[in-house]
């Protein structure tokens, strides 16, 4: 051992550093083996572990063939200088066939394809007795007229039929069974104008808070259902319900029993989806319409 090197203990070495030495770090000379390839080369350097050039050539991550192509060479992404620099940044361009569902008329309604109709000011006297003052409504539909078209033919069914009876009767000179029969014409007559009339009064309601169905002429029923407990939403169209327009909405919550569950015949059942779902999800974006159509009402 020379008068420079450093002292090494019985056995300390490379390959047994010892445990207790305060300074021992990995530049300590007792680790340091001379003779070990893998302590020296430039890896091991005690100047910069990098150059100073440039890490990566400027077409680094590029090197897909299809960038190569001379057709490519004005595209930002061509080379690498428009991630390093950040200067090469191109705006998405759009045609006006892919904006065209985005735009608004003059009255601030949207002009695409999915169209949904103006918000109703203000509920109907029928509708506003179940409403609280907080609550701030949005719609009221009644159902389809598909909904009267078994009364509707039951009372075009008996017409003809008791019809033809009644003169088939008069001609035999059999009073009082044409009494009858009409009187029971009239008993018919009765039961689907009760038909139309319960179909009148049947609301389906829409508000920021919940969605209700209310029905029933002397004995009135209101069902409703939070919009905060719907976990699912659905509706469903026949063949017939495609050409007519209408069809069945089914909601689902999180609680067993449901008051409100199944509601056939509804009208315009795609409108009618939207503004639920849009009530749900983006009810700033209800109340901007209904601010923007305010504000079109005042300026007029």
């Amino acid at each position: 051992m020379g008068p420079d090197e450093p002292r090494r203990p019985d056995n300390e070495g490379p390959r047994h550093p010892r445990d207790d030495d305060a300074d021992f770090i990995f530049n300590d000379p007792a680790f340091v083996d001379d003779d070990d390839p893998r302590t020296t080369g430039p890896g091991f350097a005690e100047s910069a572990s990098y150059s100073d050039g440039p890490a990566y050539s400027p077409d680094a991550g590029f090197g897909d063939p299809q960038y190569s192509d001379p057709q490519y060479s004005d595209e930002p992404r061509a080379t690498g200088s428009a991630r390093v620099g950040g200067s090469g940044y191109v705006p998405p361009e759009f045609t006006e066939d892919e904006l065209a569902g985005l735009g608004t008329d003059e009255s601030g309604l949207p002009t695409g394809p999915r169209r949904v109709l103006p918000l109703e000011d203000e509920p109907s006297t029928l509708v506003a007795r179940y409403l609280f003052p907080t609550e701030r409504y949005r719609g009221e539909w009644k159902r389809h007229w598909i909904h009267l078209t078994t009364p509707l033919l039951v009372g075009t069914g008996v017409t003809f039929l008791l019809g033809y009876l009644s003169g088939y009767l008069t001609r035999q000179n059999i009073g009082g069974l044409t009494t009858a029969a009409v009187l029971l014409w009239f008993g018919v007559m009765g039961w689907v104008g009760w038909e139309v009339a319960d179909w009148y009064f049947d609301r389906f309601i829409l508000t920021n808070k919940r969605v209700m169905v209310v029905n029933g002429i002397v004995t009135r029923k209101v069902a409703m259902m939070p919009l905060l407990r719907v976990t699912d939403m659905k509706y469903t169209q026949s063949p017939l319900g495609r050409v007519l327009n209408y069809g069945t909405f089914v909601l689902e919550s999180a609680g067993q029993d449901q008051a409100l569950r199944e509601v056939k015949h509804l009208p315009n059942p795609n409108e009618l989806y939207l503004r639920v779902v849009e009530e749900m999800y983006e009810p700033q974006a209800v109340e901007a319409r209904l601010g923007r159509d305010g504000e079109a009402v005042d300026d007029a």
